[in-house]
């Protein structure tokens, strides 16, 4: 099976605990598909660029980065941006989350940690 809806180049997928596949994409979107039945359900805008990376914590939130230096964390429920978390002075290349910090690698050569509570 295919799964198409993005514009440009797909970057990343992460596979969220409700059987929802993310994927982010040089479109500067994230999508959200049925892992079961591959239909598209949402797409996802906040970033200003290229999103990079995705990656979804145990809690169900989803976070990507993007060449917007940004780094968006979405209700894994609903979709709904909840806070979009700032500091890089580049592309935010790479993301890692456990229960309780969230962990960035960036092309400014830095590793950012945020609680994953608050940012």
């Amino acid at each position: 099976r295919r799964l198409k809806g993005h514009t440009y180049n797909v970057y990343a997928l992460a596979v969220g605990n409700c059987g929802r596949v993310y994927s982010a994409s040089r479109d500067g979107t994230v999508k959200v598909w049925s892992g079961s039945t591959g239909d598209l359900l949402q797409t996802l805008h906040g970033h200003e660029n290229r999103v990079r990376t995705i990656t979804v914590g145990a809690d169900g939130a989803v976070y990507s980065g993007s060449d917007d230096h940004t780094v968006i964390v979405w209700s894994g429920e609903d979709g709904r941006l909840v806070r979009t978390l700032t500091g890089h002075r580049s592309n935010v290349l790479s993301l890692a989350v456990d229960k309780t910090h969230l962990y960035s690698g960036s092309g400014d050569s830095t590793i950012r940690v945020w609680l994953c509570s608050t940012g």
